[in-house]
């Protein structure tokens, strides 16, 4: 019985822990920080949900945010008394034109694998080139120990990263593994120890999700869940939140919880969970199964986690091949910005982790068109109750990559009904509240850090404009022309141009294609 528990607790873990990947070199690139720095003449874009307003003067003085000054009106050549005043070694930057916002938060960002060929510096820069200076990572892949060595680095500025927040994924490290609730118990209070933000669960039996969940309030950690199907029958989203958990991560468990006919998924008989595609083939048909919107029981559950303060986070992007494969596998990055080795990754295999294609058709995006429509029902209709909801990329899985897939997020929380400035708060403020760091990060408000966005395009009325691609316009004069792709990523009152980040990106994946002769193609396809 005890290796069965055991299972359960290290099955996700198994499949998610990879070899470590480098670490990051030092930083050779950003300027500053000042003492201060001055942001002038930009339209904000603020993660409180407040309207955009411009022109903005925005202060900042030792990386704490010391003015949001309005300088004047729009068309209206601004007034030179009404602007703060520039002190000695400090540093003015002209962003007239341009639209700042709070610096992205990625609450589902694991820091690339040996088996994708994702080495950190490769994943730091594709986030921070779009504009995300947050990371959070769930499971704590490369060990925690790595992840630990390079928040420290992160926050000192010693390499070119987001600051990061480590969740270890639940019973990692354990030697014996966790087979009792007192076991469980004393590996939180260790983890806690060992200098973890928060634990990521995938499952376990009743009494040691109960335990551990408890001890993790107890010292005063945070938690988040992807609801496997392994443990799901028995302990679902609803058990989760009750127990204390903070988050959800994806969807699964949500449909479970909302089961009116059954009590478990409802499998084919010839279905085996280690083969991908049955496994990603039959969870596009798990909202089918779940209660229709506005039913007594999607009201009950829903009302549930909004008392519980329960949040959402969907990361709709990592799902999306699985409704339309052509679109995730032929977007227009992946020739520059994807290393040989991640592509090769993501191609039809038995073995490697949602690489489900073994004969991907019509049947099963339609299932999970389907699947999508139901499911962004619930996360709107949450938000528009009160509930949280945040933004999530989970990439280096199923053709999403590092940076571009975030932006993506961000496109279908608005494709779910999201007003696009909902979609800003849930990239930021809401983002900052899960991780407890809304009083430092999240908005532009005065006593937080200098983390913002640059951008020369207005992302409310297109976030295509936030891709490192930038987004395709017709000018006046007929001309076909890309614009936008973050300009400047600013992060601590460090600015970080953009575009270079991404040059370095491409010159690594040239790199890499050069030493191996990979030449990029769809699978199946010889030229």
């Amino acid at each position: 019985m005890k290796s069965a528990l055991r299972f359960f607790v290290f099955f996700f873990i198994f499949q998610l822990s990879t070899a470590q990947v480098e670490k990051a070199p030092e930083r050779t690139q950003g300027e500053g920080p000042w003492s201060q720095l001055i942001i002038r003449g930009v339209t904000l874009i603020n993660g409180n949900g407040a309207p955009p307003t411009g022109p903005v003067d925005v202060v900042v003085t030792d990386n704490r945010i010391t003015g949001v000054h309005v300088v004047g009106y729009p068309g209206v050549e601004i007034d030179a008394t009404k602007r703060p005043e520039l002190k000695e070694g400090g540093k003015e930057l002209d962003a007239t034109g341009m639209f700042l916002l709070p610096g992205f938060i990625d609450v589902h960002g694991h820091i690339g694998g040996k088996a994708q060929g994702a080495d950190a510096e490769y994943v730091f820069k594709l986030w921070m080139a779009h504009g995300i200076t947050t990371v959070r990572d769930p499971s704590a892949g490369n060990g925690l120990d790595w992840v630990l060595d390079q928040k420290q680095k992160s926050a000192a500025n010693e390499i070119t990263a987001p600051r990061l927040y480590a969740y270890t994924a639940f019973g990692q490290g354990s030697k014996e593994g966790i087979s009792t609730p007192e076991q469980a118990r004393e590996w939180v209070r260790q983890n806690a120890k060992n200098g973890a933000d928060g634990i990521k669960f995938f499952g376990a039996p009743p009494k040691i999700m109960e335990a551990a969940l408890d001890e993790n309030k107890k010292v005063g950690l945070r938690a988040t869940a992807h609801h496997a199907q392994m443990a799901v029958a028995k302990w679902n989203v609803l058990h989760s939140a009750r127990a204390g958990l903070n988050s959800m991560e994806h969807w699964y468990g949500l449909p479970e919880a909302m089961f009116t006919n059954q009590t478990v998924q409802d499998y084919p008989a010839d279905y085996n969970y280690n083969n991908e595609q049955d496994r990603f083939s039959q969870a596009g048909k798990l909202w089918e199964q779940a209660a229709e919107p506005g039913s007594e029981k999607w009201n009950a559950v829903m009302e549930e986690l909004l008392e519980l303060n329960f949040t959402l986070s969907p990361t709709f992007n990592i799902y999306e091949a699985s409704r339309d494969l052509m679109r995730a596998r032929t977007a227009e990055w992946h020739s520059d910005y994807t290393m040989p080795s991640l592509w090769e990754f993501y191609q039809p295999s038995k073995i490697s982790h949602g690489s489900y294609w073994h004969f991907w058709g019509t049947e099963q995006e339609v299932d999970w068109k389907r699947n999508y429509r139901k499911w962004m029902d619930f996360v709107n209709e949450y938000k528009n109750r009160g509930g949280r909801v945040v933004a999530g990329s989970d990439s280096g899985f199923i053709f999403q990559l590092y940076g571009f897939a975030y932006i993506r997020e961000l496109e279908l929380l608005r494709e779910a009904g999201l007003h696009p400035m909902e979609v800003v708060m849930a990239a930021t403020l809401n983002g900052a509240e899960l991780l407890g760091v809304e009083d430092d990060l999240g908005s532009i408000e005065v006593g937080k850090l200098a983390d913002f966005v640059l951008v020369e395009e207005n992302p409310l009325a297109n976030f295509k404009v936030l891709y490192g691609t930038g987004a395709i316009k017709l000018t006046e004069e007929n001309e076909v022309v890309r614009v936008g792709g973050v300009k400047y990523t600013i992060k601590d009152g460090i600015i970080y141009d953009s575009k270079k980040m991404l040059e370095d990106v491409k010159e690594m994946v040239d790199k890499k294609k050069e030493e191996t002769g990979f030449k990029f193609r769809q699978p199946g396809v010889v030229r």
